[in-house]
């Protein structure tokens, strides 16, 4: 099975965890913390993305600088260069994606607009689920019960 991120974001509920660009690392923190996720989106108030903050910029860029983080501004601190993927790509795309450009979360962007994000959590809790459902159907085939009532 194909599944796509479309699908993978179809399973889940709640909204965008998205800041402003002069909102604080305090304040990114506190939303990560309270949503127990690793990355919000920055967005400016016409919903454009313009970078995504991560547990990542925080030990990098905020902690190793020795920053304050209840006057450190989003905008300074947070990831520019963001990689997305579209909603109508495989999970395996975005795995790949993923893998080769170490990071953990990646925007799901339909044009211009931010559908939501997908962790690498997600995406391999997808993988998996698929790869047991292959290995039923596969064990069930070897049985003889694939597909119905085996013919005597």
């Amino acid at each position: 099975m194909r599944r796509t991120i479309k699908q993978l974001l179809g399973n889940r509920t709640g909204s965008l965890h998205a800041l402003g660009p002069d909102q604080t690392v305090a304040d990114a923190v506190a939303l990560m913390n309270r949503a127990n996720i690793g990355a919000v989106l920055v967005m400016n108030p016409e919903q454009e993305l313009l970078g995504v903050f991560t547990e990542r910029d925080v030990l990098r860029r905020v902690l190793k600088s020795h920053l304050d983080p209840e006057a450190t501004r989003l905008e300074a601190v947070m990831t520019r260069e963001v990689y997305w993927i579209a909603p109508d790509s495989a999970v395996d795309d975005a795995m790949a994606i993923v893998s080769e450009r170490n990071i953990r979360h990646i925007p799901v962007m339909d044009g211009a607009k931010v559908l939501g994000m997908i962790s690498v959590r997600d995406l391999t809790a997808a993988v998996v689920e698929d790869r047991e459902l292959e290995l039923a159907e596969l064990t069930s085939y070897m049985h003889g019960s694939y597909g119905g009532s085996p013919h005597l």
